[in-house]
């Protein structure tokens, strides 16, 4: 294991305790996500035509994401959620709205049916134990949406990915990988940044 995967490693655990915390002190951050996202929807080219936005479905203590789901679904998007295809492959991205069926898809994780239609989004909410300024995002280790980002943006280089979590999952220096996909924005309860230069309106 390189001296950047130990460092990660010892950040994970750190970061996990601390979301932990801010899980049970912030109770209303998924709403309080949720509206900025949406109020600030030009940022993200959510303004003109529906897009395919993939949102992951919240576990443990990440930050509520149903608020967000909702909301996106209600503003006429095509809302997908996040499927592993297998170990060491690019995420697979299969349709779902509110009140559809949800399965089990392991290790806690509730997904589409394996009968809904796989999507191509174009905007991506991605799931992280901690980020920094520089756009950079600590994972969970398995490397799925790194691998997902490499692969859609050769395919779309429009494609956006943005961070969810607490604001308070934000640490200095985040190491990084040479497989590590940055993100173009993060979205947390205190508001939507973007990366690279531009900012969210």
């Amino acid at each position: 294991m390189s001296d950047t995967a130990i460092l990660k490693d010892q950040q994970r655990r750190a970061a996990a305790t601390r979301r932990k915390a801010l899980f049970a002190a912030v109770p209303d951050a998924g709403d309080r996500l949720a509206s900025h996202v949406i109020s600030q929807a030009a940022a993200l080219g959510l303004d003109d035509v529906p897009k395919v936005v993939s949102v992951f479905w919240s576990m443990g203590t990440e930050i509520d994401t149903r608020p967000l789901i909702s909301m996106l679904h209600a503003a006429k998007h095509i809302t997908a959620l996040p499927v592993v295809a297998a170990k060491a492959s690019p995420l697979v991205f299969r349709r779902w709205a509110p009140g559809d069926a949800l399965v089990d898809g392991g290790f806690g994780t509730s997904i589409p049916s394996p009968d809904a239609e796989a999507v191509q989004p174009q905007l991506l909410f991605v799931p992280l134990l901690a980020f920094d300024d520089g756009g950079l995002r600590l994972g969970y280790g398995g490397g799925f949406y790194d691998r997902t980002l490499e692969k859609l943006r050769a395919l779309d280089p429009a494609v956006i990915a943005i961070g969810v979590a607490f604001s308070g999952q934000r640490v200095d220096t985040v190491p990084r990988e040479p497989y590590d996909q940055p993100l173009d924005g993060m979205a947390t309860e205190a508001g939507l940044t973007m990366f690279g230069g531009k900012e969210a309106t």
